[in-house]
């Protein structure tokens, strides 16, 4: 799957994408709003569609169940909404929403969406009460009655052990963030997978994982891949996102960052990254490049990939790296 970054081109972006040989499109919660271009998409057909990630906290899960719902009958039930946690900046300041105890609040959210879903398949009544969402109510005139193809997957983007763990044992699938590494993934996010598949009774079947991967394509105009290292130091100066640099020992990378980025010195940041923590946590070069760091990545973790990019890849690279994959 490939990212669709607005709503203006969705149409003839994912016609394009899907011709190139990708399975599937996803949005993320950038300057538009996440659920529109994937509206828009589901015109195309033959695409698997998916939020990649809808902004939870700041969302009511009824919204959440509606949106989810007409989207599944929209694509005939490929549709999953991924949804995201965000960090506690971003949710209080942006947003004006609460973020306090974000694992039990995405693990109960989780459980609220399964509650409506249930009560919307078979009729009965909604009573749903946690420590932060209360669902009570639910008349004939407010459920969805034209769905034949059940509520889709609930997939929740992770980094840290703790919602990893939580999201192994309460979701449908996965979300590995696309800031990491095939040494990060394999020692820690799967170590943290299998303890929560393990307290849950589930084995890997029962999980679908996404690893996600920034992908940089090298071009006569993006010879040293500037935008990348950019969106590596965006990422990188973010407090959450430092375990992934201590893993091969690049802790002391990430105060720096920050240091420059409460400075607004964000032209600066990207020149802290270096070629080894570029090519690491990015897979860039020629397209058979990508798909050979791709490949060997998610190896024994996934048969399926997100392609994250700083901005659209070009379709022929695209479907040269997807060609590249399927060998």
């Amino acid at each position: 799957m490939t990212a669709l970054y607005g709503p203006t081109d969705a149409i003839e972006r994912a016609r394009a994408l899907r011709d190139a040989g990708a399975s599937g499109v996803f949005t993320f919660e950038g300057p538009h709003d996440v659920f529109t271009p994937l509206t828009l998409a589901s015109t195309v057909g033959g695409l698997d569609l998916m939020t990649n990630v809808a902004i939870a906290f700041p969302r009511n899960p009824i919204h959440l169940a509606h949106q989810a719902i007409d989207h599944q009958i929209l694509t005939g039930g490929r549709f999953t909404l991924g949804l995201g946690t965000q960090i506690r900046t971003q949710i209080e300041k942006r947003f004006g929403a609460d973020f306090d105890r974000p694992v039990a609040r995405m693990t109960e959210l989780v459980a609220a969406l399964r509650a409506i879903f249930t009560t919307w398949s078979t009729g009965e009544r909604l009573d749903f009460r946690g420590e932060f969402y209360r669902h009570t109510l639910m008349t004939p005139t407010f459920t969805p009655r034209d769905n034949v193809y059940g509520p889709p997957p609930i997939y929740v983007g992770a980094l840290g052990p703790k919602l990893t763990r939580a999201v192994a044992e309460h979701a449908d699938g996965l979300l590995v963030m696309p800031f990491g590494s095939k040494r990060f993934l394999n020692e820690v996010t799967m170590a943290a997978v299998d303890a929560g598949l393990s307290a849950a009774g589930r084995g890997r079947a029962d999980l679908a994982i996404v690893p996600e991967v920034i992908v940089s394509v090298s071009s006569d105009t993006n010879p040293d891949h500037a935008a990348t290292r950019q969106l590596l130091a965006f990422y990188g100066s973010t407090p959450a996102y430092r375990p992934v640099l201590e893993a091969h020992g690049w802790g002391e990378l990430q105060p720096e960052l920050n240091a420059l980025s409460k400075q607004g010195r964000w032209a600066e940041m990207g020149g802290l990254i270096d070629d080894d923590v570029l090519h690491t946590i990015a897979a860039c070069g020629t397209p058979a490049q990508v798909a050979a760091h791709i490949a060997d990545r998610v190896r024994g973790v996934s048969d399926r990939v997100c392609i994250y990019q700083p901005g659209p890849i070009a379709v022929d690279s695209l479907a040269q790296i997807v060609d590249a994959l399927r060998t």
